[in-house]
């Protein structure tokens, strides 16, 4: 599929209070997607972009956005970033976005029911 750049909100049981700590994004365990729920499985990457401050003195650099790739349960290999400061207060809602996607390679999607990475911790904490 390539270049996405759709609106994703994020859901599921629980967001990275150690990265939220660090003044990161807290990274959801689900994304919804055009209606669709698709869970996390693995966090494969992540990084930063920072920009200039236009017309500014002294121009200053500030962090933008915050990029993650992430294996999806469905098997497809997603690359979503945050957006730090929205352009307006409009778009404040939508602060996630799925960048790129690349759908499973066949044979390679987890089978129904297969237990997510967040699935998997929960029960052997238990």
């Amino acid at each position: 599929m390539g270049f996405v750049s759709d609106p994703i909100s994020p859901h599921g049981r629980g967001f990275d209070a150690v990265a939220m700590g660090r003044g990161e994004p807290g990274l959801p365990s689900a994304f919804t997607w055009r209606g669709a729920p698709y869970e996390i499985d693995k966090r494969l990457g992540a990084w930063k972009e920072s920009q200039r401050e236009g017309g500014r003195a002294g121009g200053e650099l500030y962090l933008r956005r915050h990029y993650y790739k992430l294996r999806m349960t469905d098997g497809s290999v997603w690359t979503v970033y945050f957006v730090r400061q929205p352009a307006t207060r409009r778009a404040a809602k939508s602060r996630w976005f799925l960048y790129t996607m690349e759908p499973a390679e066949p044979g390679n999607s987890a089978p129904i029911g297969t237990a997510t990475v967040n699935e998997r911790h929960r029960e052997s904490s238990t």
